[in-house]
């Protein structure tokens, strides 16, 4: 009898755990999992149809990056609120040791090893930034957020990181880094005054932003003006991702079959530049999937955003969603022509490991958000 007692009083933890996952947006982690599953697809097409060197371990790293955002998804919002500055502090932590024991790879210095792992904290900062923005202004009320002096310690918050990372170099991150907190501090009610008076302050600064920018981030700018005067130098990535995505047509040249990128000559295919590579095998419906699963996210985003009942909620969701768009804005131009190169990848579908774990835990975050949005957080 005490046997049966207790099996029938044991806590079903796996119940719980699915009970919680049907609080979850069904459709957002969809379109999470089948953006995970084009990524996979195609690392296995720029390795010329094999799984390694980049299929395999995307496939693990996605696998283990789907449980953390899992995870994290099923932590209380309040939890988060509490973890938000120590998370931050952690996060600079990162970039720190980045300048007194990263290592050089590509002409910068962007990357520390832990425990055999190789790791970008920069990519790591960007949801620790959105989570300590968001707890700053849900203690602020909404009468006093356009109170300049009340700018100085967010102000303060983007630019450490933001100069850690640009000394690294790594304009890109910065920018994006940047942009995603603007974004935040406009929802939490900053007028667009301000943005404004940045926005000229930040022009009349352009000839001094010029002169600190490395020679091979002024040959980009340069490139992106007038690709043709150096098409089998500086030109030659941006000219040859053109060729490939305009050779894709309407269907595209079909799965492991484009030209461009199976002899080679687009370069970093596998990172960078896998929009292209999918532009060119499956050609503009391809393409335009892809950009509608993307879509879906943020729509699906901006509806959390609206549900939930906190600030800090609206701001976390607000924070991940313009950093999602942000960069699969930023990619899609640059490799296109549109934006010089900056070296963004394409959230979910780059080889990589950081960018795919932030980015999953940014997603994370957000679904968080959403099964919490009852949440009272103090």
């Amino acid at each position: 009898m005490m046997k049966e007692h207790t099996l029938r009083h044991r806590p079903n933890y796996g119940a719980w755990v699915f009970g919680q996952l049907r609080l979850l947006d069904g459709w957002l982690v969809v379109n999470v999992l089948l953006l995970g599953v084009v990524g996979i697809l195609m690392q296995y097409s720029a390795a010329k149809g094999a799984m390694q060197p980049w299929a395999l371990p995307q496939l693990l790293r996605f696998g283990a990056g789907f449980i953390v955002m899992l995870v994290i998804a099923l932590i209380s919002a309040r939890g988060w609120f509490q973890l938000a500055y120590p998370l931050y502090a952690l996060g600079i932590l990162g970039l720190l040791l980045v300048e007194l024991m990263g290592f050089i790879g590509m002409g910068a210095q962007r990357w520390i090893v832990i425990g055999g792992i190789i790791i970008q904290p920069s990519e790591f900062m960007k949801p620790c930034l959105i989570l300590a923005l968001a707890h700053y202004y849900h203690r602020v009320h909404h009468t006093q957020v356009m109170r300049w002096w009340l700018l100085l310690f967010p102000l303060g918050m983007i630019a450490v990181p933001a100069m850690l990372i640009l000394h690294q170099p790594n304009l890109g991150t910065t920018v994006i880094l940047c942009l995603t907190a603007l974004g935040m501090m406009f929802v939490a009610g900053v007028g667009w005054r301000k943005f404004v008076l940045a926005g000229l302050l930040g022009l009349a600064l352009l000839p001094v932003g010029w002169q600190m920018l490395h020679d091979y981030q002024k040959q980009r700018v340069w490139t992106f003006l007038a690709p043709e005067t150096d098409p089998l130098g500086a030109g030659y990535n941006i000219l040859q991702s053109k060729i490939a995505i305009g050779s894709g047509g309407i269907l595209g040249k079909g799965f492991v079959q484009g030209s461009q990128s199976q002899l080679d000559f687009l370069p970093e295919k596998q990172t960078d530049f896998v929009f292209t590579m999918i532009a060119e095998e499956f050609g503009l419906i391809g393409a335009l999937g892809v950009i509608a699963l993307y879509a879906m996210i943020l729509l699906l985003g901006v509806r959390i955003v609206v549900n939930s009942r906190s600030v800090f909620g609206k701001l976390v969701a607000a924070g991940v969603m313009v950093l999602l768009f942000v960069q699969v804005f930023v990619n899609i131009g640059m490799v296109s022509g549109v934006l010089p190169v900056v070296g963004v990848p394409l959230p979910l579908v780059s080889y990589g490991g950081s960018s795919l774990l932030a980015t999953l835990i940014g997603l994370g975050l957000l679904l968080s958000v959403n099964i919490h949005r009852e949440a009272d957080i103090h």
